[in-house]
């Protein structure tokens, strides 16, 4: 579901210092030590997010928990996962969100303007998931280093900002060979750290500014600077590192950027390999689906397993669910509201589910046709794993 220009009526960023800028937790996030086993507790800055819906990995790296992923078309921003690169910049810049500027360049008409500057620009709201690459990270064999995300580092959130391609067209139009679309988020690099290895800088095919937006709502709220506040392009259908939080530059060029995180990482690289612009960079999402629900241990009988898809060319089209392994399969029926193609689906199976030992799983087909495959094959870095049979769930009926 788009909709399309609906009038609106209506830094400096403190530079921290390099041993901040590179720890994973602040000293203002700084938490006592858990006691060995506990779950770690949520950093001070995200205490308005749901405990019970989350697990901890770092102050940086959270995961929705598996029961809670895709409990409805759209994810609560408090169950949403949170996944940053460096370190944030200070919560303050969310506190005059139309304040904050981006410069737009690469097109006819190179601009610097603020958030309340584009809100009379144009304004559509677009559901899309968001997704880190290494989402499932944990199911491969070889131990990739990284967070070991299982299923949770995946969202659906209604987006709402000014369409990149209005901006555009209000700009004259890019120019002449550009062939990519570059954003550059806004996190302070202390003096004395190379620009090129630390700052957040992803390019991605020109075409994906026909669907991308410059977001500044996020469910219908401001965007939390968790998740990129107050401005964050976010592109629909790609992987969330291309998603960039804090934009501040907007370029349309002739080439990739030469920044670390583009060229040498969030590649498909093989095992053995190293990550360089020769292989894959991490765009396009491939089609996706998990269990939710049941989980762990429940009585025999009749049940209602729930699940989720999204990805693909064109979105998830149709789901088969089995209780067997794989051994079986029926088809899962879809529920819930379409609010397009890059937006999950949720979907559900009435079961029998008969004493002992269940692996369920899912596999899902988008509409170019493309199914889920049972196995994903390694790559150095863990990403886009989208395997049925490592995302299935093993449930115990007694």
């Amino acid at each position: 579901m788009v909709q399309r220009n609906i009038p609106r009526r209506d830094f400096l960023l403190g530079a921290a210092g390099a041993a901040a800028f590179v720890s994973t937790v602040s000293e203002a996030n700084a938490q006592p030590p858990a006691p060995l086993g506990a779950p770690k507790p949520l950093p001070d800055a995200l205490k308005w997010k749901s405990d019970n819906s989350l697990m901890v990995h770092s102050a940086n790296t959270i995961e929705t928990r598996r029961g809670y992923v895709g409990r409805g078309a759209l994810t609560p921003l408090d169950e949403l996962f949170v996944r940053n690169n460096v370190a944030p910049p200070p919560p303050s810049i969310v506190d005059q969100p139309d304040d904050w500027e981006i410069s737009i360049d690469g097109v006819e008409s190179a601009h610097t303007l603020s958030v309340g500057e584009l809100k009379r620009i144009g304004v559509e709201s677009i559901a899309a998931v968001l997704q880190c690459s290494g989402n499932g990270r944990k199911f491969f064999d070889h131990a990739p280093s990284g967070t070991a995300w299982t299923v949770g580092a995946a969202g659906c959130v209604l987006w709402t900002g000014v369409p990149v391609r209005a901006l555009v067209e209000r700009l004259g139009g890019t120019l002449p060979g550009c062939q990519f679309m570059t954003g550059t988020g806004g996190e302070p690099i202390p003096q004395g750290l190379d620009v090129g290895t630390v700052v957040v800088e992803r390019s991605v095919p020109i075409e994906a500014m026909e669907m991308a937006l410059l977001a500044w709502e996020a469910n219908g709220k401001s965007l939390p600077l968790a998740h990129g506040g107050p401005l964050r392009l976010i592109i629909p259908g790609y992987f969330g590192i291309n998603n960039i939080k804090y934009i501040k530059k907007l370029a349309f060029t002739q080439h990739e950027s030469q920044a670390r995180i583009q060229a040498k990482s969030y590649r498909m690289s093989p095992l053995g390999g190293d990550e360089a612009s020769a292989t894959p960079s991490m765009w396009q999402m491939p089609i996706k689906s998990l269990i939710r629900h049941p989980i762990d241990t429940i009585k025999s009988g009749r049940h209602l397993i729930q699940g989720v898809m999204f990805g693909g060319e064109g979105g998830a089209k149709s789901v088969e669910i089995s209780i067997d392994g794989g051994a079986t399969w029926k088809e899962g029926t879809i529920v819930g509201p379409n609010l397009g193609k890059f937006a999950w689906r949720t979907f559900v199976l009435s079961a029998d589910l008969p004493p002992g030992n269940h692996l369920l799983v899912s596999r899902a087909t988008d509409e170019g046709g493309n199914r889920q495959p049972e196995h994903m094959l390694p790559n150095k870095s863990g990403y886009a794993h989208n395997g049925w049979r490592s995302h299935g769930t093993a449930v115990a009926v007694t």
